[in-house]
């Protein structure tokens, strides 16, 4: 249920008729564009009008309740966070205004959430980001009519504290992804984990008050966000129908970065929306990571938890000259990346540390059994042998959004609760058949959950291997190597195939480049 009114049925007819509303002028993966910053204005107009009458209630009337207002305003009391009210809603930006406006609607709501950037300045490069009036070829991108319907399907529902649950704008830019994102290809699930894989890693890694977490692919946040609700779920008490931590639970510290300024966007108002603190940064983390100590070296932190691009390409040089010194296993192919980031995230990883990774599938065998040395196979030899892995999950098919193939969950842990042990689990047939994406439900989650917990072997769920046996299948850490399910033929995905030609490709043109030096020294022309 989303809350006491707004049903998660009832949500997806709303933001199915929003889209509908712009239709014609904006392309169908450019929906989440104009309808979120709208539903996290709207929230936040609500959300204020909520705390203005319960303040009314308090002082004895409203005209006193827009005197400290106001007082608070002047002294910038509300801007640092410490007023009687989370944010200040200027007049032009509250929503019963906006739906007065009936001419200059695109330059009306641009001046609206500029305005309401200016009066809080965290909000600046959140709220802001989408000119309503912009133009292409001289014509404007969405027309007032087409902003008008909008506003008006968006005027159904109250956004306020008591009407929704605060993640309410998670579960919308789901449902917009699902719907609307498909034929975005890689930029779509470049930045976002389906809710129920993000849910399974939460509870993984069942943060405990006070932790910090750190997601270095943040993308919208959403892996964050379920890190503290699950906090919630297991620490939290319920008053006024919100589940909140008691005083003596201190909050997750949360950290995260996002090279895309539009998703670093959604990032914010996503924890701005959950009423939480968290430190969002924007920049290229494997270029230049944004958490650093004031020596240089990276900040450490009690969890990481990430979902990076699968099979990245970056530059060798960028691994062979890192300031960081984050690469120590040895650097990756530049086909992909997948180990690289591992090991930033080891390298951001406290002495006690855990973390929970989704890679594609190929990261945990690619490699093994090939005659000679292989960079991934090489890496993932090093974590095993230095017994930092602790459990693999391989995730069913089509659940990601910008790819049919499965996806594997890494669970590294500094202080393994079973050291030489790992365990491989098997869940690619626990799903229910979703259109367009597959999806886990309740019991699937718990299923893995428990197999986690209980740390055993099952008949064609999970396996446990010691580090020799890793090593006798040549650091292959595939769950489907060691647990069948159903002796159904694997069959390797197109995205996968494109990653080993890849990689071929690269392994040849080293051997012709040493070739090429063994040649010269012989004092042979080439």
């Amino acid at each position: 249920m989303m809350g006491l009114f707004l049903d998660i049925q009832t949500l997806e007819n709303w933001l199915w008729d929003a889209a509908c509303a712009i239709r014609g002028p904006v392309d169908a993966p450019k929906f989440k564009d104009y309808i979120l910053p709208l539903v996290f204005l709207k929230r936040l107009s609500d959300v204020y009008d909520d705390e203005r009458q319960r303040l009314a209630q308090e002082y004895g009337g409203m005209p006193v309740v827009e005197q400290i207002i106001q007082q608070e305003l002047a002294e910038g009391a509300i801007a640092a966070g410490r007023g009687v009210v989370r944010f200040f809603i200027p007049e032009a930006a509250r929503w019963t205004n906006i739906r007065r406006q009936t001419t200059g609607l695109g330059q009306y709501l641009t001046d609206a959430v500029r305005a309401v950037a200016r009066e809080n300045p965290h909000l600046s490069g959140v709220i802001d980001m989408v000119d309503f009036n912009a133009t292409a070829a001289g014509q404007r991108i969405v027309p007032d009519e087409y902003l008008a319907k909008l506003i008006d399907v968006l005027s159904r529902h109250r956004l306020g504290l008591n009407d929704v649950e605060p993640d309410i704008l998670g579960r919308a830019y789901e449902y917009l992804l699902r719907k609307f994102a498909e034929g975005q290809g890689q930029s779509a699930g470049e930045f976002y984990t389906p809710r129920e894989v993000a849910i399974l890693m939460a509870r993984l890694l069942e943060p405990q008050p006070g932790m910090t977490v750190y997601d270095p692919t943040c993308g919208s946040g959403g892996l964050l966000i379920k890190c503290h609700l699950r906090l919630l779920e297991t620490h939290g008490v319920r008053e006024n129908g919100q589940l909140t931590l008691p005083p003596q639970h201190a909050p997750l510290r949360l950290y995260g970065q996002e090279i895309n300024p539009s998703t670093f966007a959604m990032a914010r108002m996503n924890a701005i929306i959950h009423d939480l603190e968290a430190d969002i940064r924007i920049g290229d983390t494997m270029r230049q990571p944004a958490f650093r100590e004031p020596s240089g070296r990276l900040m450490r932190f009690d969890l990481v938890v990430a979902n990076p691009m699968w099979n990245q390409s970056f530059p060798m040089n960028l691994y062979e000259n890192d300031p960081y010194d984050r690469f120590p296993f040895g650097a990756p192919p530049t086909s992909s990346a997948d180990w690289g980031w591992m090991q930033h995230m080891l390298a951001s990883l406290s002495d006690t540390g855990r973390m929970a990774v989704v890679l594609d599938t190929g990261a945990v065998s690619r490699g093994s059994g090939n005659q000679g040395s292989n960079r991934e196979r090489d890496i993932r030899k090093a974590f095993v042998e230095r017994d930092l892995i602790e459990a693999v999950i391989l995730l069913p098919e089509n659940l990601f959004y910008n790819t049919t193939a499965p996806g594997v969950i890494i669970l590294v842990n500094r202080r393994k609760r079973h050291p030489r042990e790992i365990l491989l689990i098997n869940a690619s047939q626990l799903f229910a058949k979703g259109r367009p994406k597959n999806y886990l439900d309740a019991t699937h989650i718990d299923a893995i959950v428990d197999l986690y917990r209980c740390w055993e072997a099952r008949e064609g769920l999970s396996a446990l291997i010691t580090q020799d046996e890793a090593a006798r299948n040549d650091y292959n850490l595939s769950p489907s190597r060691y647990v069948s399910t159903n002796h159904k033929e694997e069959t390797l995905p197109l995205e996968e195939a494109i990653v080993l030609l890849r990689e071929a490709e690269e392994e040849r043109a080293q051997a012709d480049h040493a070739l090429r030096g063994v040649l010269k020294t012989l004092g042979f022309e080439v």
